[in-house]
């Protein structure tokens, strides 16, 4: 699964939905990057506290956040050590470093490209093998999960998000972005009891922020190398996952025909039949919940 060198810097956890973001400070993290030999470069920002690092020479991703980011950090730390145990592909974590400044996570580079890299023929070929990797992670056995990704754990989230007007009205549904978020988290809360329900019968090990950038594929073989950005992985109703994924893959496919195409194999493939409310449900949720 590593390469010798990646294609291109893959997106590593914490580079996600957050544009905003505080560049750590070279003295912090002089004293977290790991000694010796190193060829480090700012590869981006990721959410507001955090600096991702690649490591050229040694091809490894290094994952930086200040003091008041480590509970967090050390919480994406501890899935990415127990998805790395398991069949489910992940980029292997390589070291972990704590000091009172911050802490620092680092991982080995995976060879593949973020599919929402790839055009609409690419990604249709690599969609198989996709919708495989998402299948194979929703039939581990939520037992063995140690994290709750379940609506007991997001609907908190959301109703605070909204209380504190911190929702980002980019992240919503084009439809909805101009609906003010207390109406819709009133419009979530109204259809919470079935949501539970249908969370109770189909449990699943989620990804929790299945979309595309977190999806790492060799354009060679068409096939996933990677899951990426770990920190909301944890167990919950596997809609929370397909809703992501089927929205932001609509923003490659050349058309509604190609779309709609895609999303029956997803069913076939995947083995269900989609559930269009469940899925807008989960799409006017997950944005409230950063």
């Amino acid at each position: 699964m590593l390469s010798a060198k990646p294609l291109r810097p893959q997106r590593l956890p914490g580079m996600g939905r957050h544009d905003g973001w505080v560049p750590i400070r070279s003295s912090v993290l002089a004293e977290l990057l790991p000694p010796g030999p190193g060829e480090w470069e700012h590869v981006a920002g990721g959410e507001s506290g955090a600096s991702v690092l690649y490591d050229r020479g040694r091809q490894r991703y290094a994952k930086v956040v200040s003091s008041e980011r480590i509970p967090e950090l050390a919480a994406e730390r501890a899935r990415n050590v127990w998805l790395n145990r398991t069949a489910i592909p992940s980029a292997p974590l390589l070291d972990w470093r704590e000091t009172g400044a911050g802490a620092c996570l680092i991982t080995q580079a995976v060879l593949g490209v973020p599919a929402s890299a790839l055009d609409a023929s690419a990604l249709r070929r690599a969609w198989p093998s996709i919708v495989l990797t998402v299948r194979a992670l929703h039939d581990l056995a939520t037992d063995r999960c140690p994290f709750d990704r379940t609506l007991s754990q997001m609907l908190p989230l959301a109703r605070a998000s909204v209380a504190e007007d911190r929702v980002v009205v980019g992240f919503l549904p084009e439809a909805l972005q101009c609906t003010p978020p207390t109406q819709i988290l009133e419009q979530i809360e109204a259809e919470l009891a079935v949501r539970l329900a249908q969370e109770r019968t189909e449990l699943v090990v989620c990804h929790g922020d299945l979309c595309l950038p977190n999806i790492l594929v060799d354009p060679g073989t068409d096939q996933v190398t990677a899951l990426i950005d770990l920190g909301r992985v944890g167990t919950a109703d596997p809609y929370g996952d397909i809703a992501l994924l089927l929205a932001t893959a609509c923003q490659t496919w050349s058309d509604e025909a190609m779309a709609r195409r895609a999303d029956q194999q997803f069913a076939e493939i995947y083995g269900t039949e989609l559930d269009p409310e469940r899925q807008d449900f989960y799409l006017r949720l997950d944005p409230l919940t950063w």
